[in-house]
């Protein structure tokens, strides 16, 4: 990390100083890394263990508990409607409704009105009966 100095303000170069001053402290602080690796050699053994049988043959950098596969991004869609105000306003049906659709639509239009011809029919509604199981009285 290079920071140039050159460019820096008082108050930036204020809060560096700052900050380098309290990193100084720290690190100052701390007890040197072989006095810490003899204490914990010492405090397993003191429990009748080795290294070994904690973590095993590898480094202590692998046992770091596993990363989640990144999730699938989702695919494109084709669009389904269009504003035929504005040719570049398009909805694939999927997802809330966008507002120029909304606004079409508040004032009496239908969303069919608004569908690509000869795509696709018109997005099922969550009170349509398509996929629902539906009950028979057998008498």
């Amino acid at each position: 990390m290079n920071i140039d100095i050159e460019k820096l303000s008082l108050a930036e170069l204020t809060s560096l100083l700052t900050a380098a001053e309290q990193r100084k402290k720290l690190i100052s602080s701390r007890r040197p890394i072989a006095l810490v690796r003899r204490k914990v050699i010492a405090l397993v053994a003191q429990y009748g263990y080795t290294i070994e049988d904690l973590y095993g043959d590898r480094p202590v950098a692998e046992i770091a508990p596993k990363k989640r596969a990144p999730r699938r991004k989702a695919s494109k869609v084709a669009a389904k409607y269009r504003d035929p105000d504005n040719k570049r306003n398009t909805w694939s049906g999927r997802g809330r409704m966008p507002l120029w659709l909304v606004q079409k639509t508040k004032y009496g239009r239908s969303v069919a009105d608004f569908l690509i011809p000869g795509l696709a029919r018109p997005t099922a509604r969550k009170n349509s009966s398509i996929g629902q199981r539906t009950l028979v009285k057998q008498g």
